[in-house]
């Protein structure tokens, strides 16, 4: 299920994490040639990326 990212957040390894409408967490890594995201490196990238849908599994699988 799609959800909007409405904030982020580190994680204990300095890791970006995004805070999605459904109250689940994703994480946003860059970890080239796997996962692409280079506008997580910047707060200016993050920031423009808010309401930006993810597919949420949490959500799919029914995780409260």
């Amino acid at each position: 299920m799609k959800q909007s990212i409405v904030a982020y957040h580190k994680d204990d390894e300095s890791h970006w994490v995004a805070e999605l409408g459904c109250g689940h967490f994703q994480h946003v890594r860059h970890n080239p040639p796997m996962i692409s995201r280079p506008w997580v490196l910047t707060a200016e990238g993050r920031n423009s990326m808010l309401g930006y849908e993810l597919e949420c599994k949490k959500c799919d699988d029914g995780v409260p």
